[in-house]
């Protein structure tokens, strides 16, 4: 397989499907988000050394593949989406384990400003793209009447990731002995 095919020279690439887009194009947007959110996954799997941690977050990684797949897919013609695809399941195993970390962490009392040791640093900036996709994400409305129910799975399982995020940032700080950076 060719990693490069010009298809993209003059600014366009393929959906799934064939259908030719500008790169600008607000579906492929939401797809390329989820990318770089899948990136910062990776960057946290390379680094976070807790075995059990980097399982978990590549499973998301997984997930996050599946939804990237179904946001580029062709919807023009309003098919349903035939892939596999993310289930209810995915995001009660999210809050589970939001739950599980949460259980080990001091009470939150007040907001937490992003940052604190390096590992819970990169662990903010993920959840902050995270929320961006969310905001990309909710700003398509490509998605066809066949395809709503997955639209609607994507959506809340990127919104229990940027929590499970924003707990495991905590769990990376409260790791290396310090405190959170409380505003």
């Amino acid at each position: 397989m060719k990693i490069y095919t010009k298809g993209g020279d003059k600014g366009t690439t393929s959906l799934i499907g064939g259908k030719r887009v500008g790169k600008s194009d607000p579906q492929v947007e939401v797809y390329g988000q989820i990318d770089e959110l899948n990136a910062w996954i990776g960057l946290l799997v390379a680094e976070s050394g807790f075995p059990d941690v980097c399982r978990f977050l590549t499973d998301i990684q997984q997930d996050l593949f599946k939804i990237g797949g179904f946001y580029s897919f062709d919807f023009s013609e309003g098919k349903p989406y035939p892939y596999p695809f993310v289930e209810a399941a995915s995001v009660e195993r999210l809050e589970k384990e939001i739950d599980r970390m949460q259980a080990g962490l001091p009470e939150l009392k007040a907001f937490i400003l992003p940052g604190g040791c390096p590992l819970a640093a990169r662990t903010h900036v993920a959840r902050t793209v995270c929320r961006r996709v969310e905001r990309c994400m909710d700003g398509f409305g490509g998605i066809p009447e066949a395809a709503q129910v997955q639209g609607s799975l994507a959506k809340a399982y990127i919104n229990r990731l940027s929590d499970y995020l924003f707990v495991l940032a905590r769990f990376f700080q409260h790791q290396s002995g310090l405190a959170d950076v409380l505003l």
